[in-house]
């Protein structure tokens, strides 16, 4: 009976553990992202990295893993990973959009869009319902730094009050 018992604890223990890890973030290709608001209008996060970049890896394995982070970003956003040197052809909105070699690498015209020219990685893209830029926030971002921007823009908290006034009560209800 003992035996029984452990099993099964262990059992839903492994089971629980891969629900959590299993959780990630739902990433939508910016092909699809106009189909989707069409659905249900929503607040778009677009992660704009390269291959090469150390911070953008770390953004994907620690910021954009955290239970918080993603369980908000699938509930009020859509998320979209855009490469900074897509060596492809990409339409959007109707236009196409292509690589542009320059210097020892090149870039890509609708990153550099988004990033309003300056390129740096990551950059984190908030578009808002009607695709165009709310807001654009360079280098790595840490979960708790990044929840109460996301907060901050998906629930217009902005219309109505400073981002200080906003952050100071946000830390002390948390």
């Amino acid at each position: 009976m003992k035996k029984i018992v452990f099993l099964s604890f262990w059992l839903v223990l492994a089971a629980s553990l891969s629900t959590v890890a299993a959780q990630e973030i739902n990433w939508l290709k910016i092909q699809d992202l106009e189909a989707a608001q069409k659905q249900a209008h929503r607040k778009v996060l677009i992660d704009i990295y390269t291959d090469w970049c150390g911070w953008c890896k770390r953004l994907d394995a620690t910021t954009f893993k955290d239970p918080k982070i993603v369980d908000y970003l699938n509930k009020n956003y859509y998320c979209v990973k855009l490469n900074g040197e897509d060596k492809n052809t990409i339409t959007y909105r109707g236009v196409e959009f292509k690589f542009v070699p320059t210097g020892r690498r090149g870039y890509h015209q609708l990153s550099s869009g988004f990033q309003k020219g300056r390129h740096s990685y990551p950059t984190l893209t908030i578009l808002d319902e009607n695709l165009d830029i709310l807001q654009i926030f360079r280098g790595y971002k840490k979960a708790e730094d990044l929840l109460p921007i996301l907060v901050f823009l998906s629930e217009e908290i902005y219309k109505e009050k400073e981002w200080d006034t906003f952050i100071t009560e946000f830390k002390n209800s948390n």
